[in-house]
Formats: structure tokens, C-alpha cells, sequence
């Protein structure tokens, strides 16, 4: 017995020396940074810029060989080079007397005119201007640019012309909202809401400061937290900086820019929230601003108006019904042929005559979707949403001018969408079953076809992967229009006769093709370039599936190995997790973000992302919304359910070495899985984490766990929330944990992570604080640095790795060769 006991002890020994010695690759991992990935992999999509004349539309595609540009007539099936790219070279070159090539061609902003015969486009030189309109007309130093050549390309001929007299049209300033006639620009100055004509428009556009222009003041009753338009959300600094600017005003215009309707939200009685920004200069500043947090009474209110533009009159829409209630509207679907416009308009969904408006409950458990008359303001209930847990809706589509609605609704527990007259009275479902619909890419009205995204009908499938179907509106002859067991998002043109195809799965290539509205295959357009990714040694994730902790439902996942894998090895396992349940941190298609899982994995770690219940949408509403009131600790069981199945199926995972990390809500929830399973999970990097969710943003807080409404004998309202909050489990730490947060984080308050501190403090515990300064929510210019402090962190408590590289943000090509160069 003492014998073995001896070798037992020897045999632990043995295999924490093992441990101690692993290091972490800091050269593969630096080797897949951010900045030499865009030198690695370009275009992995075709993006269309459809024509309005004909089925014809116009894509730039990037591969190691460079740009290359596109002309796609869709109904004959053809796709030609928009241009020879060593001719348009050399036919540059000469003009602008810089240097270019076919591989390297500089070519901005491309601009179809003259009926789509010709297009524009622009060219930065080497040669230096002074700029025009600048302060060099007060007596300042002149200030200086790159000067632009613009040239227009005949596609019959090939002629490419300098525009010599050209005239850059002025992009549309963030300030304007523009009528669809052009005739009329709205605006918010000193918190009123003013007006421009095209004339003096156009003199701002190309002088904002010009003293000759005229504005219209249009309201007088505007104040701070009170505006008409303007940024809500500003800080005092933004203010006072802006305060005599002008501002954007958020408007939904009629079609024949006869009358407008705007949303203004008083927030007079709404608390303030503030940070401070200590790497401010000279002073470190004060920052306030307004943010309601669950359960406060003090509530926003909004308020809808609609304004006569020729007679400058306005009217309130008394669209009460819910204490405070938030008010929606939506924009008409934007045609795809218009994107490329340069002033788009925001026109209101309905017509001339009405437009349409939902109006939800505070504990959002009650939704009406409204029809608004403009003439009188009337307002009428069309279709009545209710649940126990919350009400999700998205816009109606309206066929004849909302003759018919065709509305999107989870009644029934599954996304799918209903058919109603214009009264509001339904005429069907038109969709049905255990399967959850999307988004309406189009409807053919005259066909009686709806054109529509789903996802999780398909068998065998990952039942995140999204296909566009078609459906007539009676509910008959549902057709699957882009089957094979990938991801696809689809873009339609106008008619919705053809849809670009882009479609990968996290370990394919990514590939597009061209489809007709029949679901044929017209033509493939391109397959992403992965030579220099595959070059440098880059390796696909797997996707794997597993079971809840329920042991029924299906949960779907990926695993992030090691670039250098080998299978005799045992890893840590991290998990990068997002609670959700608004999203889960599951990629389903190929992305180029790596950092918190494929470039993790380059350290020495097994990353795996995988779903929980109570996480995405796209499922059954019960899958949703499992974590109803129960918003900490709702996923917890299935992550640490999912790292044991894969710890029993895969013999390289060490079990008895497990991290987490997360960002945000996966902050809060990467920190709560150290306190709730602190014998299982060994290490957390938890940054920006919510960990008080009563301290988080009323809006996303009261909406997935709950709020309870209130209704006293007097008949006053009022809202109760109450939740479990990571710093009380302070106590329950054992692992290591790292909070890191920005200082100046006006999203989720780094509060959050200093009140988590302060309990694990209070509670004896150790563990890192990494402030960031000067940084918001997602941590701006220091997302390289928080990488390199992250993969330090596992490093050092998953591996025994203490010794980092010097440089922790850029590796050289030495440093790789010579090994990892340490720190002393």
C-alpha cells in the first residue's frame, strides 16, 4: 500500500513538472494578428451593387493578385471584367504621372451615369494641394492633401476621360435629412429643429461655416434632454463641444415629401450616469449622461409627431396605451439599386396617407402594431401581440400599400408569418411548424410569391444555417431556393428575378453563385483566395454537437485546435462564451475575426464556442427564452455540461484544466461560471462584464429577465426587478480570475467591474484588475494589448508559462525564427 502510494506521488509530481514546462507559441499567435490577416485574406463575399436599368449589377472581388472589378448581366448570364486592369493602369499613369499597375490599382468610389453606360470614379496622388475651404482663408497655415483626379470610363469604348472642371459631389453631412423631392433639409441646432432650402443646402455643403447661408427656425420649444433630434446619449463634453452645431435629426419623410413624422423622447427627468476620463487634456474630464437602469422610475418618454412641410405646422399623436411605453416606426424598405445613391431619403413605411408604428409595453410583454392616419393623427390597433415572457416583432410587409400585412410573429413558439387584411382581421398562417422564418427579402405581389430567409427546417443540418425560400402568400408550394448544408446570406435585386449567393461553414471556403428566383444555380462568381492563409499554416475549426444539460436538447458548436496540433498532447480547454440571449458567440459561416478563438488557440489551447439554452433567437421561443428570470446563472449548466462530453470524447482535453473568457455579457457570465462552478472552471478573463445587471441599461435587463409590473389599489403603476448579481458569490472564488474594463465605458458602466472587485476584495480573494484607459465598451486602440495581457493570463495558469515574450504586441519575423524570445 505505502509502495504505491510512493509511485502515486511520484507519477503527480512527474506531471506537474510536465505541466510546468509547456509554453505558450507567442509566434503562432502573433503570427495571425489583425494587421497580417489583411495581408493574408481579402474579399470572402461578392457584394452586389445592382443597376437600376435591367438585371445587372457591378462587384469588386480582392485576392492575392489584387482587385479586380466585375460587370454581371444576370439575365443573360454573363459576367465580364469591368475593365482591362493593365490598360485603365497605364491609362492612369499617365495622367496623374504616379506609377501604377494592374495588381495595384487605386480606384475609389465608382459611380454608374449617363443611364449606366459610363461610370465615375476617383484617384488619390502622390502630389500634394492645398486644400480648398479650409483656415488657411483666416490667416492660418494653409493646409495640405493629397490632390484627387476624377475620371469617367465609357464601357462601349473603353475611353477613359479626365474630368478636369469636376466637381466632387459633397457626401450628405451626418446632420442632414433630406426629403425625397430634394427640396427641403431638416436639422437640429440648439435643440430645436430647423430647415434649409436646396439652394443654401448646397452652399453648406461645400462651406458649412458660409455666413450667407439661411436656415429656418421650424420649432421653438426645444431644450436640453428634451430635443427635437440631436445625439441622444451625448455626454456633457459631446454637448458642449457640439452645442452650436448642427445636428442630426431622425426623420420618416411620405413619399411625396409632403409631410414627415419624428420621434421626440424627453428624458428631462431621467438620472445621470457619469465617468471620468483621466487621460483627457489638459484636465481629466467629467463625463455625464443620461442612462436609466432596470426598475427606475424615472423613464424616457417618447412622444410622435407629425409636420406639414409646406405649412410648417405639427401635430402630437396621442399613441397612448402603456405606462411608459416605447414607440417604434419603421423605414420603407430601401431598394437595392439605391444604396449607391449619394442622397438617400428616409421615407416612412405606408404611403402618402398613413404610415405604420408599433407600441410595446415596458415589461414588453404586449406589443401593437398601428396604422397612423396622417390627415388626423388617428391612430388604429391593427394586430395585438401578447406573452408571458416578452413579445418580439419585426416589420410588417405591406402588399397594395398595406391592403394586406403580411406580419412576423412567435405565437405559436416559432418565428413564422401570418397574412392579414388591411383592418387587421388575419386571413392565414402562411407559414408553419417546428422551424424559425427570418427576414422577407421580397414579396411579388402580382405572382402572390414571398421571397424569405429561414433556418432549422432542413435536416441533418446545423439548424443555424440560413437558406432563402419562396412561398406563395396562400401557403402553398414552399421551395427551398438555396440548398447544401453551409450558411448562406443572399442579396436580391429590385424584382427578385436573381440573388447573389454567398455561402461557407467555419471550415470551408467561402463561395458565391448567382440564382434565379427558381432556385437554378446561373452561374458561380467566385471562391475566396485561402493560398497565403494556408501558406502561413492556418487550419479550419470543427463543429461538433453535444447535449444540454437536460441530456434532450441539442446544443451546436466549434472547436479551435492548436495550428500545430498533435493528438498525444492533452490542452487546456477554453471556452469564449456570450450568454446571449439576444446572439450566441457560435460562428456558423468563415470569419476573419480570430482573435478570441482560432488566434487564442495559438497558444497551447483547445477554444471551443458553443450555444446554451436561453441563447439565440433563431430556434423555438422556449429555447430563447429559457433564462426568463433567471438571468445570471441560466447557461452555466449546459457550457460546463458541453466541456465534459467533449473531455469523455476527445482524450487531448484536459478536464482538470479549464478557462473561460468573455466580453460584455460574456464578461459577467465568464466571471459567474468561476463563482457558481469554482471547482470546475480554473481560470476567467472576464472584460467589460454587466456584473450587476441592475446596474446595466434598463432596456436589454428588464427585457430578458423580467420586470414586474405593479398596479397599486390606487390604480398607480409601477415596475419591481429584481436579480442575482456576480458579487454575491464573491466568496465562492477558488480559480484565478482577471476583470479588466474601460474607464470611460458608457455602455456597460465600469462599475460593473469595480463593484465585483470591491465584494472580491471584501471576500479576501486575489485576482487582476487591468483598467484601460480612455477606452470605451470595446476598447478602441487597445484590442491588440488586452490580447496579448489575455493570452499572458491562460498562459501563466493554464500552462505555468510566467516567462511572456518582451514585446507583447508585435512579434518580429526574428523573434519567430529564433523561438519566442523571453523576458528575464
Amino acid at each position: 500500500m505505502r509502495k504505491s502510494f510512493v509511485w502515486l506521488c511520484c507519477f503527480i509530481a512527474i506531471s506537474v513538472s510536465v505541466q510546468a514546462q509547456q509554453k505558450g507559441n507567442y509566434a503562432l499567435a502573433a503570427r495571425f494578428s489583425p494587421k497580417k490577416m489583411e495581408k493574408m485574406l481579402f474579399s470572402t463575399s461578392v457584394d452586389p451593387h445592382w443597376l437600376k436599368s435591367g438585371d445587372k449589377f457591378w462587384y469588386m472581388y480582392q485576392t492575392t493578385a489584387g482587385k479586380v472589378w466585375y460587370l454581371v448581366d444576370a439575365a443573360k448570364g454573363t459576367k465580364t471584367k469591368l475593365f482591362d486592369n493593365d490598360k485603365m493602369a497605364a491609362d492612369i499613369t499617365r495622367i496623374v504621372k504616379d506609377p501604377f499597375d494592374g495588381q495595384h490599382l487605386p480606384i475609389d468610389r465608382i459611380k454608374f451615369v449617363k443611364n449606366e453606360t459610363a461610370f465615375q470614379f476617383e484617384v488619390k496622388s502622390t502630389e500634394e494641394v492645398e486644400k480648398k475651404d479650409t483656415a488657411a482663408k483666416k490667416g492660418a497655415e494653409p493646409v495640405k492633401e493629397k490632390k484627387t483626379y476624377y475620371f469617367e470610363y465609357t464601357l462601349a469604348t473603353g475611353q477613359l476621360t479626365e474630368l478636369k472642371d469636376f466637381e466632387k459631389p459633397k457626401e450628405r453631412p451626418q446632420w442632414a435629412s433630406i426629403s425625397p423631392d430634394k427640396s427641403i433639409v431638416l436639422f437640429s441646432k440648439l435643440n430645436n429643429l430647423y430647415w434649409m432650402d436646396s439652394v443654401n443646402y448646397n452652399k453648406a455643403l461645400k462651406n458649412e461655416d458660409d455666413s450667407t447661408i439661411v436656415e429656418y427656425q421650424l420649432t421653438t420649444d426645444g431644450e436640453e434632454n428634451f430635443s427635437y433630434g440631436g445625439g441622444r446619449n451625448e455626454t456633457n463634453v459631446e454637448k458642449e463641444k457640439n452645442a452650436k452645431k448642427r445636428k442630426s435629426v431622425f426623420v420618416y419623410w411620405s413619399p411625396d415629401s409632403k409631410r414627415f413624422a419624428l420621434m421626440r423622447t424627453d428624458e428631462r427627468k431621467v438620472k445621470d450616469l457619469w465617468v471620468i476620463n483621466s487621460v483627457a487634456e489638459p484636465r481629466p474630464t467629467l463625463e455625464t449622461y443620461k442612462y436609466q437602469m432596470p426598475g427606475e422610475k424615472e423613464a424616457p418618454e417618447r412622444y410622435l409627431y407629425i409636420f406639414d412641410a409646406s405649412s410648417k405646422t405639427n401635430k402630437i399623436v396621442n399613441t397612448a396605451a402603456f405606462k411608459n411605453q416605447e414607440i417604434g416606426m419603421w423605414s420603407a424598405p430601401m431598394k437595392e439599386s439605391s444604396r449607391d445613391d449619394d442622397f438617400r431619403s428616409n421615407i416612412w413605411h405606408g404611403t402618402n396617407t398613413h404610415f405604420y408604428m408599433s407600441r410595446t409595453s415596458r415589461d414588453l410583454k404586449k406589443i401593437d402594431i398601428c396604422k397612423v392616419d396622417v390627415a388626423t393623427g388617428a391612430v388604429t390597433t391593427l394586430i395585438e401581440e401578447r406573452l408571458n415572457t416578452y413579445v418580439e416583432i419585426r416589420r410588417p410587409a405591406l402588399i397594395n400599400g398595406g391592403k394586406e400585412i403580411v406580419h412576423w410573429s412567435e405565437r405559436d413558439g416559432w418565428g413564422h408569418f401570418y397574412l392579414y387584411d388591411e383592418k387587421g382581421n388575419m386571413i392565414r398562417q402562411i407559414t408553419s411548424g417546428p422551424w424559425h422564418t427570418e427576414d422577407i427579402e421580397g414579396i411579388d405581389e402580382v405572382g402572390r410569391v414571398m421571397y424569405f430567409t429561414a433556418n432549422a427546417r432542413e435536416e441533418n443540418e446545423d439548424p443555424y444555417y440560413n437558406h432563402l425560400y419562396r412561398i406563395n402568400l396562400d401557403g402553398s408550394n414552399l421551395k427551398l431556393l438555396n440548398p447544401g448544408n453551409f450558411d448562406h446570406q443572399v442579396s436580391g435585386n429590385d424584382n427578385k428575378r436573381f440573388f447573389v449567393n454567398n455561402f461557407s461553414r467555419v471550415n470551408t471556403i467561402p463561395v458565391s453563385t448567382l440564382l434565379d428566383n427558381t432556385g437554378r444555380v446561373v452561374m458561380p462568381l467566385e471562391k475566396a483566395d485561402f493560398s497565403s492563409l494556408f501558406a502561413a499554416g492556418y487550419k479550419f475549426p470543427e463543429p461538433f454537437k453535444v447535449k444540454a444539460d437536460d441530456g434532450i436538447t441539442d446544443l451546436y458548436g466549434v472547436m479551435y485546435k492548436p495550428f500545430d496540433f498533435d493528438s498525444t498532447k492533452k490542452y487546456p480547454l477554453i471556452e469564449y462564451v456570450y450568454p446571449g440571449p439576444q446572439t450566441e458567440a457560435v460562428n456558423k459561416a468563415f470569419g476573419r475575426g480570430l482573435d478570441r478563438t482560432d488566434r487564442l488557440a495559438q497558444f497551447g489551447f483547445v477554444v471551443v464556442t458553443i450555444g446554451n439554452r436561453g441563447g439565440h433567437p433563431n430556434r423555438s421561443k422556449w429555447y430563447h427564452n429559457f433564462g426568463y428570470g433567471n438571468l445570471r446563472d441560466y447557461g452555466l449548466a449546459d457550457k460546463k455540461a458541453a466541456a465534459e462530453q467533449l473531455a469523455d470524447r476527445y482524450s487531448f482535453i484536459d478536464i482538470n484544466r479549464v478557462g473561460i473568457h468573455g466580453h460584455s455579457g460574456g464578461g459577467f457570465m465568464s466571471t459567474a461560471a468561476m463563482l457558481v462552478y469554482p471547482d470546475f472552471f480554473k481560470v476567467a478573463v472576464s472584460s467589460a462584464g454587466n456584473h450587476e445587471n441592475n446596474m446595466y441599461n434598463r432596456w436589454w435587463s428588464e427585457k430578458h429577465h423580467g420586470v414586474k409590473e405593479v398596479i397599486s389599489a390606487k390604480g398607480d403603476t409601477s415596475f419591481v426587478y429584481s436579480i442575482e448579481k456576480n458579487p454575491e458569490l464573491a466568496k465562492n472564488l477558488k480559480g484565478h480570475l482577471m476583470l479588466s474594463h474601460g474607464d470611460i465605458d458608457n455602455n456597460v458602466h465600469p462599475g460593473n467591474s469595480i463593484r465585483m472587485a470591491n465584494a472580491l476584495i471584501k471576500a479576501n480573494k486575489r485576482f487582476e484588475f487591468v483598467l484601460l484607459p480612455g477606452q470605451r465598451h470595446g476598447y478602441g486602440d487597445m484590442t491588440e494589448y488586452f490580447f496579448w495581457k489575455m493570452g499572458d493570463y491562460f498562459c501563466a495558469h493554464l500552462l505555468g508559462d510566467t516567462n511572456p515574450p518582451v514585446d507583447i504586441i508585435e512579434m518580429t519575423k526574428e523573434q519567430e525564427q529564433s523561438g519566442n524570445k523571453r523576458r528575464n
